[in-house]
């Protein structure tokens, strides 16, 4: 998961965690790129839209051309349409405007691992 909130970091880290998943966090666009290696088992990525080195749909767009094929979750505070339809456009399984129930987090986390 890549957000610059550290709260928003902690309360995914723990919502996830409930729910048997193994979360890596990064509060940059810099650090998770260090980790694309990391990624061979990931479920899904969580992407903040608005980051401060960059954007979540950016970030998506060069998982694609480094070849990862991750499934791709964005939350965001930003519920403009636009934003929305570029994300959407992107390729995530799916477009969670903060704040967010479990539910509206877990459910796509499901569905992107075939539970």
């Amino acid at each position: 998961m890549v957000d610059d909130d550290p709260g928003m970091l902690k309360a995914v880290q723990r919502l996830l965690r409930q729910h048997a998943y193994e979360p890596i966090v990064f509060s940059t666009v810099q650090a998770f790129k260090n980790h694309y290696s990391d990624l061979e088992n990931a479920v899904c990525v969580i992407l903040d839209i608005n980051l401060p080195d960059g954007s979540g749909i950016e970030l998506r767009e060069d998982l694609r051309a480094a070849g990862v094929s991750v499934p791709v979750l964005y939350i965001t505070g930003n519920a403009n349409p636009k934003v929305r339809e570029a994300a959407l456009a992107s390729g995530c399984v799916a477009f969670v405007t903060k704040p967010f129930s479990a539910r509206e987090l877990i459910e796509p986390l499901k569905r992107a691992s075939g539970d």
